[in-house]
């Protein structure tokens, strides 16, 4: 998900009451929900990071260590104030063990986050380079946004008020969030099996079915359907049920486009980040494309343009 939707949740969980257990918790959370996308730097790599974003700084190893280095620099920062005698005077007194559980909660929910929706995350590197995918809400969701950012609004307004149970409003935006996200899996989870029983009905039965969420609609999805040499698209809306378009064929089993990507780093990237490629002819070239981002505003950014290599690099190769 994007940075404001993780901030927005590291926030949520301080005003559900966690950020009175130690000094710097707000902070903290924030901070931590935000933490995993360290890996956004690789972006300077081009179509390159594709395979290295939402990688090894979101895999297990790294979220039991980001955690402590937050500690650790929160802890460092609290010190550095009181040298300086520029520590709040109504700033809670550390508790490092409080501090270190919510630089490991905060943390922890970026993850989660991310395997909602359809990119995909690889949540066990180093140990297995698997993506894994939810598909239950777009990327950006300004739903989200608003049910976080309401309810922290209102939490901070109670407790600045001076109100009983300021906690509440975050409360009720946390439980409206996790009703919100298990209705958006259960919709997803229908159009993908009303289509995939359309496309058994057509003869394809081996099929693989993703329903991805759009922009702000979340009761439609844009279905992606594929089998090993055609794919398609299709439609879903609540209550109205799914469609099914005639599939085409997906270019990738051209003996010519494996060699010239197999000695293109960009296309071997993208053939390890894609999940539904498909290739189209250009020319001479090849160009790669992922069924999930062939959307005007998406496709010239998840795109590879692939031509025969120069006679110098197939003899480096060999």
């Amino acid at each position: 998900m994007d940075n404001l939707t993780h901030s927005l949740a590291g926030a949520a969980l301080g005003q559900m009451g966690l950020k009175r257990r130690t000094g710097l918790a707000m902070p903290t959370l924030i901070l931590a929900a935000n933490l995993p996308d360290i890996d956004a730097g690789c972006a300077v790599y081009g179509i390159e990071s594709l395979a290295m974003r939402r990688g090894i700084t979101h895999g297990p190893v790294a979220l039991l260590v980001l955690p402590l280095l937050l500690w650790a620099a929160m802890l460092a920062f609290d010190r550095w104030q009181v040298r300086r005698g520029k520590r709040p005077a109504d700033r809670l007194p550390i508790h490092k063990g409080w501090l270190l559980a919510l630089a490991y909660l905060g943390c922890l929910s970026h993850p989660a986050f991310d395997w909602l929706n359809n990119y995909g995350i690889r949540l066990l590197e180093p140990f297995s380079s698997r993506w894994f995918y939810g598909d239950m809400l777009f990327i950006i969701d300004p739903w989200i946004w608003i049910a976080l950012g309401l309810s922290v609004w209102l939490s901070l307004r109670r407790e600045r008020a001076g109100m009983a149970r300021w906690t509440r409003p975050a409360w009720t935006g946390f439980a409206a969030v996790c009703a919100y996200i298990l209705a958006n899996g259960l919709i997803t989870g229908r159009a993908e099996a009303q289509v995939a029983d359309l496309l058994r009905r057509q003869g394809q039965g081996d099929a693989l079915v993703v329903a991805s969420p759009p922009p702000l609609a979340f009761w439609k999805r844009d279905v992606f359907w594929r089998t090993s040499g055609r794919y398609g698209s299709g439609t879903y809306v609540l209550g109205a049920g799914g469609t099914v378009e005639p599939g085409v064929p997906t270019g990738m089993g051209d003996l010519r486009l494996r060699l010239w990507a197999s000695t293109n780093p960009a296309a071997r990237a993208f053939l390890f980040w894609a999940r539904m490629p498909v290739a189209t002819r250009d020319g001479d070239a090849f160009v790669l494309h992922d069924q999930r981002y062939m959307q005007p505003l998406a496709r010239d950014r998840f795109m590879v343009r692939v031509t025969a290599p120069r006679p110098s690099t197939a003899l480096d190769e060999m």
